[in-house]
């Protein structure tokens, strides 16, 4: 069951920083969860140490965002200027990764700094996106966030609304979902104004549980040539799936753009390496010669936040660690 109160969200705190002793490869994702219930259960200053703790270590995955979270809750509970301070330092780093961005933007954004969080939407659109190529599944909600902020400040739409409407499917659309006069209906007696209400919250609804749906990309495993060589001396029996690493590479940006042409949202690709898979092949008390593990494998890495995003932009660096760009490797021209 879902916690609903602040102590409920601090035993789960509690199970999540017990399992992060435990499972110290996953300790990442384990404390920020563990951080966000605390958040939940307005012990604050405690989710700010886990920050800290996860800063301090020299093999986080994702600095950034967790610099990010860190301001919003400092923010909260009356550190401002701290907040200000790392904010700020994000824009400097300019992160390729949308999450930063996202995060730091709705912070302004929830504390009226409007101007601010616009400019921090645009900033990071105009890094994170390439004119002409599809906008990856992770920044939409950049643009969608770029748009609601536009429509709270009252000026006409630019090409980047026009884009963000395109891209959302929701029944409402995205201006009367971004009205800002929607909170005066709320307080509405009248009748019709309530059932449009209504129809725009279920909307809105329906869009959250799309993305929670898909809290992480549906991900293909991607072997290194190194890694692969070991994982097929050690289990020979895995060569049917992979005939040699050109193929197994070939056979990953097939699936992709299978997958992508069949409307899946979300796409990713994760990276397997030898010890992890043998270790989680025994967390399942599985043979790692069985290939029904591998999709398994995927889908934990997955979980786990250890997906890149795809499609890359064709002239950023390929995923197949090559060293050349994305259209060189795989892309289209």
């Amino acid at each position: 069951m879902r916690p609903d109160t602040p102590a409920a969200h601090t035993t789960e705190a509690e199970r999540l920083l017990r399992a992060a002793a435990r499972y110290p490869e996953d300790r990442e994702p384990l404390l920020l969860q563990a951080a966000a219930h605390l958040e939940l259960a307005g012990d604050r200053a405690r989710a700010t140490t886990l920050y800290d703790e996860l800063l301090a270590s020299p093999e986080l995955a994702r600095p950034h965002l967790v610099k990010a979270l860190n301001a919003a809750n400092l923010w909260e509970y009356g550190h401002e200027a701290e907040a200000r301070a790392i904010i700020e330092g994000i824009r400097t780093a300019s992160p390729l990764d949308p999450g930063p961005w996202e995060i730091a933007a709705t912070t302004l954004e929830a504390h009226d700094e409007l101007e601010s969080a616009h400019d921090f939407f645009s900033t990071a659109l105009a890094l994170l996106l390439t004119p002409g190529e599809e906008v990856p599944y992770a920044t939409r909600s950049l643009l969608f966030g770029r748009h609601r902020v536009r429509r709270l400040l009252g000026v006409g739409h630019d090409s980047w609304d026009e884009l963000a409407d395109t891209l959302h499917t929701a029944a409402v659309p995205l201006d009367e979902l971004h009205d800002p006069k929607r909170l005066w209906s709320l307080g509405s007696s009248d009748p019709g104004e309530l059932r449009a209400e209504i129809t725009r919250l279920r909307a809105e609804l329906g869009t959250y549980r799309d993305a929670l749906s898909r809290p992480f990309p549906v991900a293909v495993l991607h072997w290194p040539e190194p890694e692969l060589a070991e994982l097929l001396a050690g289990y020979p029996g895995l060569r049917a799936e992979y005939p040699s690493h050109t193929e197994h590479l070939a056979r990953l940006e097939s699936a992709l753009r299978d997958l992508h042409q069949a409307g899946t949202p979300n796409l990713g690709i994760v990276t397997g390496t030898v010890p992890s898979y043998e270790a989680f092949a025994a967390s399942e008390a599985a043979s790692p010669s069985d290939p029904d593990l591998l999709p398994q494998y995927a889908t934990t890495l997955a979980a786990r936040g250890r997906a890149t995003p795809w499609p890359p932009a064709r002239t950023a660096p390929c995923w197949c660690g090559s060293g050349r760009t994305y259209r060189e490797c795989h892309g289209t021209g």
